[in-house]
Order: structure tokens, then C-alpha cells, then sequence
């Protein structure tokens, strides 16, 4: 199966997001992609107010994602927030099209590095899988990637690909630590990992609220033993790459860390 990670700097205007949605989709599917990726807070980019844009899976901008998605027949996974309680957002993953209808809340929220997502952030509490071409895929955002315990469930659940959507928060080894986090969680999982990020402000030119966690780049796609498929550097870009569920079959038989855990 192939597919695109699209490796945006989204900003305030929800529209205006909404229009890179719709430009990295139609390039994405013109090069054969099946499913494509969209990170964290595309929707709104960090930094900014969240509760006046929150919206329910089924709300307007959702729907012109599905009508995205429906135009050019393919799946499309994107970051956006939607209600939580007493005032708070849910980081949501939307995935939808081509038969797909699914969403993840953000379990790990980001209480790290100084910054406290939990301040305006509801936790989501289950893990998600969906189908795209008999290829299953499991979900999570960011954070989620230095807890290797939600990637061997999605494994367990059946995730042959597991799509990581994250604004990573730049700093100093940050870039290496996602490089290596993101190889980690697909030798726990012996899955493949699209690791799709925000583009690096700072190579991109983006005005970004300072201490805000906006991206750093470096999207790729992980074969199941941890080796680079495709990657990108800090620049707006998509990557387009390919996905064999052979290989992942394979893997478990040779590397059967997931039939051998005893914990």
C-alpha cells in the first residue's frame, strides 16, 4: 500500500489549514497514495487559542476533510481538537474516507519539557485501529510515541502500520530523540511506524509563539526492524513511500517479540 506523510507548518486560521489539507491530499493521491498523513494540530497549530475552534468529529471542518478524502478516494488521518470538559479540548486524530470512520484522543498528554498540555487538554483512554486496504492501522500522537506500551497493544490489536502524528516540541537533542523513538516503537511493535511531524519553523520561515511545541521535521516512514524507509529533513514536504504487510508478516515470525512477552 502506498502511502504520504504530509509534512506541514499549519497556523492559526483553521481555513486556511483546511487548504494545505486539501493541496497535500490532491498531490498525495496524484502519486498513488492510498492513505495519507497529516500531523498533530493541523487544524490550529499550537500556541493559540484551541477552544474556539474545537468542533465535533462530525462538524464542518471534519466534513470538508471526508469531502478531501472523498474526492480523490483515499483515506486521510489529521490532527484537530474537539470538546472536552469544563472547557478543555481532546487532541483528536480524525481518520476518514474511503470507508473509514474513526478517531483517537490523545492518551499521553505533554506535561514535559515545560509545557503543560493537560492545562487545556482532556486524555483520551483507548487505543484505535482501522483498515485500509487489508492493511490495519493504529494510531498516536506524539507524546505517545516514549510509551512503548500503547505500540505493542496496537501490535497485539493487529497494526501492521502504525501512524504517529505529532507537533514535536523543538530543543536541544529533541530531533535525535524523535529519530530514535520513532525507530524504537516499530522494533517493539515489529510494525511499520509513519511518523508524520510538523515542518521545522525555523527552516520554514512560520512565525510560531515561542515555547510553543511547533515541529522540528524529520517525518519517516520505519520499516518493522527499525530502518529508515523514507525520511524527510525540517522543510515542508511530502513523502511518499510504499508499505508491504508481507514484510511485517515476516517480521513476527523471525522476531516473535510479540508471541514470546510474558509481561
Amino acid at each position: 500500500m502506498r502511502i504520504a506523510l504530509a509534512q506541514i507548518n499549519s497556523g492559526p486560521d483553521a481555513a486556511e489549514n483546511l487548504a494545505l489539507v486539501r493541496e497535500y491530499t490532491a498531490r498525495a493521491a496524484a502519486q498513488g497514495a492510498r492513505l495519507v498523513v497529516f500531523p498533530e494540530a493541523t487544524m490550529r497549530a499550537f500556541g493559540h487559542r484551541l477552544t474556539d475552534i474545537a468542533e465535533p468529529v462530525d462538524g464542518p471542518w471534519a466534513d470538508a476533510v471526508r469531502q478531501v478524502a472523498a474526492d480523490h478516494d483515499v483515506t486521510v488521518v489529521v490532527g484537530m481538537f474537539t470538546p472536552g470538559a469544563d472547557g478543555k479540548v481532546r487532541n483528536t486524530l480524525l481518520a476518514t474516507g474511503r470507508g473509514v470512520e474513526a478517531h483517537y484522543d490523545k492518551i499521553h498528554l505533554y506535561d514535559a519539557f515545560g509545557f503543560a498540555e493537560s492545562d487545556t487538554v482532556d486524555a483520551g483512554d483507548a487505543p484505535v485501529t482501522f483498515t485500509v486496504d487489508d492493511v490495519t492501522v493504529g494510531l498516536a500522537t506524539c507524546y505517545d510515541v516514549r510509551f512503548p506500551a500503547l505500540f505493542t497493544r496496537l501490535a497485539t490489536e493487529g497494526a501492521q502500520l502504525i501512524a504517529v502524528c505529532a507537533s514535536w516540541g523543538a530543543g536541544p537533542t529533541k530531533t535525535e530523540q524523535w529519530d530514535l523513538l520513532v525507530r524504537a516503537r516499530a522494533l517493539d511493535a515489529t510494525a511499520y511506524v509513519a511518523a508524520a511531524g510538523q515542518a521545522d519553523p525555523a527552516v520554514t520561515g512560520v512565525p510560531v509563539k515561542e515555547g510553543a511545541p511547533t515541529g522540528v521535521g524529520h517525518s519517516a516512514l520505519v520499516d518493522p526492524l527499525g530502518f529508515p524507509v523514507a525520511t524527510l529533513d525540517g522543510r515542508a514536504d511530502l513523502l511518499i513511500a510504499d508499505v508491504d504487510p508481507g514484510v511485517v508478516a515476516r517480521t513476527r515470525r523471525t522476531l516473535p517479540v510479540l508471541a514470546n512477552a510474558r509481561l
